[in-house]
């Protein structure tokens, strides 16, 4: 278990874009005793797999669309064994010495952005050792930051700017125009989400709970707002935003807010790609007045239990009447048939006598 969250702490880049494509390797280097490969690279554009390294054949392995992409498998595969590889075996070197029982893990992610203008966006770099991010670097509009939690000469850093300003960046960002272009039908799909607003009441608080779920939506990259009475609902009221894969490739999000029984209006605000000039889909209601827009539907249902009700006890009071109406019809009949027997007796015994 331990070592699966040392695999996951890299393998999110979503969580980071803020741009309309993105190109990431994720790189893995596990020292130690796993059924997994020592050293793994994946390749992705957004949330597709363009590429692995193999490392039982010590190559660059391209997936899906592979006709005409030579020049970025040459150039990936030149960038792994050359830079990459030994630039992670070389930070090791010095952690190794004081490792400690159990796999160790490195992980390096390198991610760029071309935002929706087409042009470049921001540059990202994570480096993570058992489970710990030791580094962050960012690169965007020419400005260079880096967060260690060791210490770094001001030399190094400018060494890192450098190669991010002349070799990562501008390398980055071709590739991924490369591939936008050559993967268009997959890396430029395009699905609106579908919103909805969601209230629902919470037992434990004595409150509800309003929720703006968007789901159905790619690609991935999407900006959800709550409102109260027009205005953002702050981030530490929000519950949950986390990004989530549905079964069928497309994405989802819900962001939720416990309120109470007040009388504020609540909104949901959605931008994303696919919406034309990226115009923001709004819903309302007024938890103020909770029941009334389900008031005309439990008329509509009293009226016909009472319609019904009143039909069914007119039936059975004329069932019964006829019923009863047909009793005494029976004994009537009965009796004026006794009578009649017994008068053709008395005659026919008056008759017997006169003979």
């Amino acid at each position: 278990m331990k070592l699966l969250v040392f695999l996951c702490v890299l393998s999110f880049p979503s969580a980071v874009f803020t741009g309309s494509h993105s190109l990431s390797v994720l790189t893995t280097y596990i020292e130690g005793e796993t059924p997994f490969p020592a050293f793994n690279v994946l390749y992705m554009l957004d949330d597709i797999t363009v590429g692995y390294f193999d490392s039982e054949t010590d190559n660059y392995v391209p997936r899906g669309n592979t006709t005409n992409e030579d020049e970025e498998v040459d150039h990936i595969s030149h960038c792994i064994k050359k830079q990459l590889r030994p630039f992670i075996l070389d930070r090791l070197a010095g952690k190794l010495l004081n490792k400690t029982a159990g796999p160790v893990v490195f992980q390096v992610l390198g991610l760029c952005e071309m935002l929706d203008n087409d042009k470049p966006g921001q540059m990202i770099t994570k480096i993570a050792f058992n489970g710990l991010t030791t580094d962050e670097m960012r690169f965007f509009y020419d400005m260079f930051t880096h967060q260690s939690i060791e210490k770094l000469s001001a030399l190094l850093l400018e060494i890192y700017k450098l190669h991010y300003v002349n070799i990562y960046y501008p390398r980055c960002t071709t590739d991924l125009r490369s591939y936008l272009k050559k993967r268009a039908t997959q890396g430029k799909r395009k699905v609106k989400p579908r919103v909805r607003l969601i209230k629902k009441a919470n037992s434990d608080s004595g409150g509800f709970r309003v929720s703006c779920l968007a789901t159905g939506f790619y690609p991935r990259h999407i900006n959800l707002t709550l409102f109260r009475d027009g205005q953002p609902v702050s981030d530490h009221e929000i519950t949950g935003g986390d990004l989530l894969p549905n079964g069928d490739g497309t994405y989802q999000m819900r962001k939720s807010l416990e309120i109470s029984a007040d009388k504020h209006k609540y909104s949901c605000s959605v931008t994303h790609l696919s919406l034309d000039n990226k115009l923001h889909v709004t819903l309302e209601f007024d938890p103020g007045e909770p029941f009334k827009s389900v008031i005309p539907s439990v008329l509509i249902v009293l009226a016909l239990l009472l319609v019904f009700g009143t039909g069914a006890v007119i039936y059975k009071y004329k069932r019964r009447r006829a019923a009863s109406s047909k009793g005494d019809y029976s004994s009537a009949s009965t009796s004026e048939e006794s009578t009649d027997t017994k008068s053709t007796h008395e005659a026919e015994e008056e008759v017997t006598q006169m003979s």
